[in-house]
């Protein structure tokens, strides 16, 4: 077990120097699932961020999902009660998504050769924001370790996205100010 721990902090440190590096969330986020997915030596990896009236969960990034299963369909939080329940909080694993009533696309999954998932939440502050998933082709149980490894990779994802938003309204203060300042200087 030793080996997996120390896997598991070399991909949270080198999550967090992504999140360090850049202040573009597409280029932070694509790096963070494929880490997870190594780590974990999962089939697959995704971000999906919630949509501004909190009723959907869009794709933010994945990593080993096939062009197919990525449009297989809206995956809406009323419809998914994996996901509406990992948005209130906390770590959600099945073992059968193929069978599970709570995954929304159980057929796909089938199709996709995904067996067991493992759903957290990406909280800035108290509020989620989205979810970080990972996908076994095994049917797996995900032990204590494996789920705080990814409560910390979600927790850094939402921090680079705060980063990212934080950034840009930096930016456009900035803009607006400058431009005020020029319009001031020419009366």
């Amino acid at each position: 077990m030793a080996g997996k721990e120390k896997n598991y902090f070399e991909a949270l440190y080198e999550v967090a120097k992504v999140v360090n590096s850049s202040l573009d969330p597409a280029k932070v986020l694509d790096e963070i699932v494929t880490g997870v997915s190594e780590a974990l030596e999962t089939k697959a990896c995704a971000i999906r961020l919630l949509d501004p009236r909190r009723k959907e969960l869009v794709m933010g990034a994945s990593h080993g999902l096939s062009e197919g299963y990525l449009r297989k369909g809206k995956v809406l939080v009323d419809k998914s009660g994996l996901d509406k329940e990992a948005l209130k909080g906390g770590p959600v694993c099945i073992m059968d998504a193929q069978n599970d009533p709570g995954f929304q696309y159980g057929d796909r999954a089938k199709a996709e050769g995904i067996q067991s998932i493992c759903v957290v939440p990406l909280r800035v502050g108290k509020r989620s924001i989205g979810v970080l998933r990972v996908y076994s082709d095994t049917k797996r149980e995900w032990s204590d370790q494996e789920e705080r490894f990814l409560e910390a990779a979600a927790n850094l994802s939402a921090i680079a996205l705060d980063n990212a938003r934080l950034h840009r309204a930096l930016k456009t203060d900035y803009n607006l100010l400058v431009a005020h300042e020029y319009r001031l200087d020419d009366n």
